[in-house]
């Protein structure tokens, strides 16, 4: 279908707005309107997503100098700021366009903000990735402007410059010494991947590509008789092919002292125009689980020294990438080895990050008792409710958001071409249809209790499961349901909960945020081979609550 062969289809055939003048009129004589314009470095016609962000001068964070630098949205801090947003189909240089920052916004109208001084930045999403990967090379931005809300006229706005490529491989000042060290020794062993995937290719309709980076390890030699182990790593929400680079960066300096053992890693890119894909296969983002074992992994099997043996091919991922490998290893078990899934998504939709998505009348908003579900907690504290987060994420892009994710990834196909949501934005209710879709072909936990007959030869003890008992999107819930599901089974599993981890410190061990990267590189290499020498060093491990 067309609709599939073009996502950014889907945004303009929303309602993009054209940039013809117009003043407000009677019956809108109270929203508050901005008016916006491209500043005079752009010389050809824009068109995207506009955003406009509001905070309080009272709530913003001037730097050393008193400066606001930026203003954004936060989903840690959700009603901090405001943010409305309208779709442009076409902004030539020299003409302006009316933006009505009350017709869709959040939390409020800009005209219902509180009265007084507020910092107020533009941005023009060129490409419609915001709610994704937040802005980026080719946006347009204007200057953070002092001004005072709601105001009785028009504030004026240019989009006064574009935000330029990054290059990924240039560290920050923070950027440990060791890692600037490895630096052009790993990018002499990283390569690459951009891979034309039949399968994905054949359901879009045009060339969809597979992307990533395949890092050997420091002895490496192509032409020598040893095969490494492989690790195929992915990443959260909000990952790509650029920020992966510093736990590459990790991982090879690592190696080249030993505290990891030589293997192949493979940092594989799951973001896409709608969001993470997280490598499952899916009516609406196409065979992305095929394309990887079938295609993608041959194809580097046959070019680099990897043990292509099941034993020694590995997953590692964590958050959304957890999610991702837990899956594949599930649903390929006859390719993998073992998956060491940290903090995943929902594993058990029983517990939908806090929410039992099966249940009667659910409502991912508000509990039975009519109070609102948490979604983003530090510790005790919560930071975000679950509508606040996807009333936030509506604003910021019709797609590509972490929910909507979701919905690309485990829904049906809706007749408009797009995938049927699971919950209604404006009120939480829950589709039972859908969800019965989405446990029918996605619910690991019941998966396994349908299938583990068939899948115990495969799969029994390849599952290890690590995630903090404060996981900042309380992920644990739904960890524990799966351990339950397989202990129940009597399967052989490893599930460890970390006390007192969040989403965020979960790798840390002593002084190194990465440390548990170190200790699942040796769990792996033990089981590829255990008959070699090379052993781990002594170090600190993490506390365990619970585990196997």
């Amino acid at each position: 279908m067309y609709l599939r062969c073009c996502v950014a289809a889907l945004v303009l055939a929303a309602g993009c707005v054209a940039c013809t003048p117009q003043a407000p009129t009677a019956n809108v004589a109270t929203h508050q309107f901005f008016r916006v314009h491209l500043g005079p470095a752009s010389t050809k016609p824009e068109s995207g997503r506009l955003l406009l962000f509001a905070i309080s001068a009272k709530d913003a964070q001037p730097d050393s100098k008193g400066v606001v630098e930026s203003v954004d949205a936060n989903p840690f801090r959700a009603t901090e700021s405001a943010v409305a947003a309208q779709e442009i189909s076409y902004l030539p240089p020299g003409q302006n366009l009316d933006v009505d920052a009350d017709e869709l916004s959040d939390p409020k109208p800009f005209a219902q903000l509180p009265p007084g001084d507020y910092y107020v930045q533009a941005v023009l999403d060129v490409d419609h990735s915001y709610a994704y990967s937040g802005r980026g090379a080719g946006d347009l931005v204007s200057d953070v402007l002092k001004m005072h809300l709601p105001s009785d006229g028009m504030p004026e706005i240019a989009l006064t410059r574009t935000l330029p490529a990054k290059d990924p491989w240039e560290l920050p000042a923070s950027a440990p010494a060791n890692e600037r060290a490895a630096l052009p020794a790993a990018r002499e062993h990283a390569s690459l991947i951009d891979f034309v995937s039949p399968s994905l290719t054949a359901f879009w309709g045009r060339p969809i590509t597979i992307r990533g980076r395949v890092l050997t390890p420091p002895d490496y030699d192509a032409k020598a008789a040893t095969r490494y182990p492989t690790v195929y790593y992915t990443q959260g929400f909000g990952g790509n092919n650029d920020r992966v680079v510093p736990v590459l960066l990790y991982v090879y300096a690592a190696m080249a002292r030993g505290e990891m053992p030589p293997m192949i890693w493979v940092f594989l890119d799951e973001s896409s125009p709608t969001g993470t894909h997280e490598f499952a296969d899916s009516v609406n983002n196409g065979p992305w689980g095929k394309a990887l074992t079938a295609e993608l992994i041959p194809e580097l099997e046959s070019k680099y020294r990897m043990d292509g043996r099941v034993g020694g091919r590995f997953l590692n991922g964590h958050s959304s990438g957890g999610w991702a490998t837990l899956w594949l290893q599930t649903r390929y078990p006859q390719v993998f080895g073992g998956t060491w899934s940290t903090a995943p998504d929902p594993s058990d939709f029983h517990d939908f990050t806090g929410v039992d998505i099966y249940a009667p009348d659910a409502n991912v908003y508000h509990k039975p008792d009519g109070s609102a579900y948490p979604l983003v907690r530090n510790h005790g504290k919560v930071l975000a409710t679950f509508e606040q987060f996807a009333k936030l994420e509506r604003v910021l892009g019709s797609y590509g958001g972490q929910m909507s994710s979701f919905d690309w990834v485990f829904s049906p196909r809706g007749k408009d071409g797009r995938p049927e949501p699971m919950f209604n934005r404006d009120t939480g209710a829950v589709d039972p249809d859908v969800v019965a879709y989405w446990r029918d072909h996605y619910d690991i936990a019941y998966r396994l209790q349908q299938d583990w007959p068939q899948l115990k030869a495969d799969l029994d003890g390849k599952i290890h499961l690590i995630v903090g008992t404060a996981d900042t999107f309380y992920l644990d819930g739904a960890a524990h349901k799966l351990k339950a599901v397989l202990d129940g089974l009597h399967a052989r599993s490893d599930f460890r909960f970390l006390p007192d981890r969040t989403h965020g410190d979960l790798y840390t061990i002593g002084d190194d945020k990465r440390g548990l990267l170190k200790q699942i590189s040796w769990e792996m290499y033990a089981q590829a081979r255990p008959d070699s020498k090379l052993k781990a060093a002594a170090a600190p491990a993490p506390a365990v609550s619970a585990s196997r």
